[in-house]
């Protein structure tokens, strides 16, 4: 477990460093998903980075595309390319844009830009592995304010229709979005009975607690005969006190300065780590 948090560390580290050099980009998102991609690229998934089209590979579909750097320096702490390769974000010509975009960056599985295509995506995905008598899975992240859109809801109803079991979606429930809370733009709730009057296991967990995640994890590769949502409630911005928690932060760069304040936090945390 002081692995992955170590892991999860750098992933947080990478992603300031990252949006302090492209001077754009979504902090608060990717911060408080760090947990959870690290859990499934160091933890959960089935993966090769030296072969990122092996056909037996687990695929992860990020739906809200926007905080791409999340799954940039997760990529990249898996060996999938050189992690120098992470300051190019967002500049003319890198394979590492704003949004994700399938082709020239090894590990990416869907190009997004429009919220709610990537869950559709995925459920495509998952229906072909049905279909092909495939044991791989599919695991799509969403963002809670991306659950706004009409389409994610046909996505589901067609995922708990084909009983896709090899498909877990992952929302990052940290009650933010661009314009405020997710409470005051549309609110959500009952959030987990929606998902179970739609035909969907669901599982409800600490998106920032490491045993928590893979305990989720867990329940959702057991279950059988209906895909299943996994609730993670997040802190956005974790890990940056100054961020944390702020609706503000959602698309908004660090500075120099602040970029250089939140490295520090996060050494310091580090260090703690360190020294259990």
């Amino acid at each position: 477990m002081k692995k992955l948090g170590m892991i999860a560390n750098g992933v947080r580290q990478d992603i300031v460093r990252m949006l302090v050099e492209a001077k754009s980009g979504h902090p608060a998102g990717s911060l408080g998903m760090a947990d959870i991609l690290t859990a499934l690229y160091f933890g959960i998934m089935r993966h090769d980075p030296k072969n990122p089209q092996w056909e037996d590979r687990d695929r992860l579909v990020l739906s809200n595309g926007h905080i791409c750097p999340v799954l940039y320096a997760a990529l990249a702490e898996a060996g999938y390319f050189e992690k120098e390769k992470l300051l190019t974000l967002r500049k003319l010509g890198s394979p590492l844009q704003g949004h994700p975009h399938r082709g020239p960056l090894p590990g990416i599985e869907n190009s997004s830009g429009p919220l709610g295509q990537g869950i559709s995506q995925a459920v495509g995905m998952a229906l072909v592995g049905k279909m092909e008598k495939k044991d791989w899975r599919v695991y799509s992240l969403l963002g809670d304010g991306e659950l706004n859109e009409g389409q994610v809801w046909e996505a589901f109803m067609l995922g708990a229709k084909y009983k896709l079991d090899n498909l877990v979606a992952i929302i990052d429930r940290n009650n933010i979005q661009i314009d405020g809370t997710s409470d005051d733009v549309l609110p959500l709730e009952p959030l987990s009975e929606k998902f179970q009057s739609f035909g969907w296991n669901v599982v409800v967990i600490d998106g920032n607690n490491m045993n928590a995640i893979l305990h989720g994890f867990g329940m959702a590769s057991s279950c059988e005969g209906k895909p299943t949502a996994i609730i993670a409630n997040t802190v956005p911005g974790k890990g940056v006190s100054f961020m944390e928690g702020k609706f503000g932060w959602h698309g908004k760069s660090p500075n120099k300065e602040e970029g250089e304040l939140a490295l520090n936090e996060l050494g310091d945390a580090r260090k703690k780590l360190e020294a259990i």
